[in-house]
């Protein structure tokens, strides 16, 4: 009788004991790492078809170079789940972004095998580069290798940095993991046989020997050898461009045969050559049908039943917030043609294919390039065209300078839908919108809305659509609504002016955002106290309603502000505005409700709104620390007009 054999995966904890498995072994451990991945996924959701693609790209990395000294930097993290398996935290995969567990993304803090933090696009290059030059500052030997995918690549950032690398000759390796772009043609054996080729140490000692003797030869005859080398090169493998930004170019190769990486990698590493791009072709989704089918590969998925692929549906009667922007800026395009919508590469998780769909020559998708996007859409407004450029709350920091110099400074009509504002559950940090409202509320020119419920944002849509004085913001967060009903088309909004929901006579409760529904339920548990409780939606935070507030801080004992941002924000601008007017000199007890100064790590939504205090028991918990418990049956102040 035979024994069943250990799985190879229960055999290599860390990728010191991957490399010494024989080479013949390692196309089964890349079918056991991901079996093991779409199991996980299964159970925790997240992001499954950029992983899958990547599992052998993992094993040939992790097998030839000697991480973590050789440092490995994954761009973004959506592919890093096999990376994580392979590096000692299969034990903790199954809580990947999970309160307490595994981050979705790659994090400094959680192993010696993630060197650099990733979940914004665009930066291993840089990173990586920093990493080499530092490497030879000190003398050092180790290898840096960067992992970008080829929709990073389509951000300015990469290109800088790029630029850079090959000005400064340093020896650094670019791994570009090309799943979509279909930048060259289909990869075979021959493909690999040259890629190996022009890899190897003698070919680029040939050609570089040819290089020295062309540079002896006359101006006239020097240039034309040096153009028919590369169209030779651009010829058989490609790469015209990253050899003009300085990179020794070696692809198309296949991702998915060891047989082929594994030989390129080595005479990679083994080179003395900087910098180098490998070009490697992978498929999203490999390995799992149902992912292998799906239009988006499964690049982002709940919870999900193995055999079938079918996921699990959110329990919500209510609408998200992002298909309710979807429709609100659809009802606006048609009935105003200037009406037009940019992206910069999320169609689907802004809501805006939905809007393309209706709108197809109205929609630009500008791929991974928030700072063009950004005055792309400034110079579609000075011609008289209405863009709404929807962008997630934090990745429109990066297109900052933008905003400030060619949007805010010109007074350009650019109206800007935040999504993911506020704290944004299992991404966790990097994807939270916890900074707009500071940001964009220091500028001069710029009306910022936030909406309280889904009815709210159709409003705030119809506002922005109309307003024509300058740039003007909207931000709502992630999920679902409250389930009120909407109507077909928003109604425009008075700019500046905020409305008062409940009336009392002690504390003034004024929210801006989605907090309003705490806010209510905390008036109840107060009025459980004999605190009456005023609640109003403040619906802008720049300008503010001076009058709402004024009222408010005359006639209440408390007055406390929350908003889903950090400090600097709304609270800010009111307690400046009261002080301003004198307010604040006459026994007025004003508190700001804000996001705490510090990253609040991945978790459910409720949590995280928990622990940050903004929750309706945070809310009561301010207001008694605010009048005092010996106070609170002291009587209560009459609501005046």
């Amino acid at each position: 009788m035979t024994r069943p054999t250990t799985p190879l995966l229960d055999q290599v904890p860390t990728p010191e004991e991957l490399r010494r498995l024989p080479e013949a072994s390692l196309k089964q451990l890349a079918d056991e790492l991901r079996a093991e991945m779409i199991d996980a996924v299964s159970v925790t959701g997240g992001h499954l078809g950029a992983g899958l693609g990547v599992v052998e790209l993992t094993v040939a990395l992790h097998y030839v170079f000697d991480t973590p000294r050789d440092r490995l930097v994954w761009d973004v993290g959506h592919q890093a789940y096999p990376h994580k398996i392979l590096t000692g935290r299969r034990d903790r995969i199954r809580t990947l972004r999970q309160g307490g567990g595994l981050s979705g993304f790659v994090k400094r803090s959680e192993s010696e095998y993630d060197p650099f933090g990733t979940a914004h696009s665009s930066t291993s290059i840089s990173a990586g580069l920093g990493m080499a030059v530092a490497r030879d500052l000190q003398g050092g030997h180790n290898n840096v290798v960067a992992v970008i995918g080829d929709g990073a690549m389509s951000a300015g950032m990469a290109y800088e940095a790029m630029n850079n690398a090959g000005a400064m000759n340093s020896r650094l390796i670019v791994i570009l993991n090309d799943n979509d772009m279909s930048i060259a043609p289909p990869t075979g054996a021959m493909s690999s046989y040259l890629a190996r080729l022009v890899s190897g140490g003698t070919y680029r000692n040939i050609r570089e020997a040819a290089k020295q003797l062309a540079k002896k030869l006359p101006k006239p005859l020097y240039d034309k050898a040096r153009k028919a080398e590369e169209f030779a090169r651009a010829f058989l493998a490609g790469g015209t461009m990253f050899e003009e930004l300085g990179f020794y170019y070696i692809g198309p190769i296949d991702g998915h045969n060891l047989d082929h990486l594994l030989p390129i990698l080595k005479n990679v590493r083994d080179s003395e050559t900087g910098p180098i791009l490998v070009h490697v072709v992978t498929q999203k989704g490999k390995g799992y049908a149902p992912a292998e089918a799906a239009a988006d590969k499964y690049h982002g998925v709940t919870t999900f039943d193995v055999i079938t692929g079918t996921q699990a549906k959110p329990k919500a009667n209510a609408p998200s917030y992002t298909n309710v922007f979807a429709k609100g800026l659809i009802a606006e395009a048609k009935h105003d043609d200037k009406v037009v919508a940019v992206t910069a590469a999320m169609p689907t998780g802004t809501g805006l294919d939905h809007f393309g769909q209706v709108f197809p020559e109205r929609i630009f998708d500008v791929g991974i390039a928030e700072q063009h996007a950004v005055t792309f859409a400034a110079g579609l407004a000075t011609e008289g065209y209405k863009p709404f450029c929807a962008i997630y709350s934090t990745f429109l920091q990066r297109g900052y300078d933008q905003i400030v110099h060619d949007v805010a400074l010109q007074n350009l009509p650019v109206r800007f839908a935040l999504d993911r504002a506020g704290l944004v559950g299992a991404d966790g940090p990097t994807h939270a919108g916890s900074f707009d409202i500071a940001f964009l509320g220091c500028l001069p020119n710029m009306v910022i809305m936030a909406a309280s419920d889904e009815a709210e944002l159709m409003h705030m849509v119809a506002t922005a659509a109309a307003y024509e004085q300058g740039p003007i913001a909207f931000r709502y967060p992630r999920g679902e609504g409250v389930g009120i009903e909407l109507p077909e088309r928003g109604e425009v909004l008075p700019i500046g002016k905020g409305r008062i929901i409940r009336e009392g006579s002690r504390v003034a409760i004024l929210s801006l955002g989605t907090r309003l529904q705490e806010a209510l339920k905390a008036a109840d548990m107060l009025a459980g106290k004999g605190l009456s409780a005023t609640v109003a939606d403040a619906r802008f935070a720049k300008p503010i309603d001076t009058a709402l507030v004024e009222k408010l801080a005359k006639t209440h004992e408390v007055l406390i502000t929350i908003e889903e941002g950090s400090v600097g924000g709304f609270g800010s601008f009111v307690q400046q505005h009261l002080a301003e007017a004198g307010l604040l000199d006459h026994g007025l007890k004003i508190r700001s409700m804000v996001l705490p100064d510090t990253y609040i790590e991945h978790d459910k939504p409720e949590r995280m709104y928990a622990q940050a205090g903004l929750d309706a028991a945070g809310i009561v918990a301010k207001v008694m620390a605010a009048i005092g418990r010996d106070a609170v049956s002291a009587k209560t102040r009459p609501l005046s007009a």
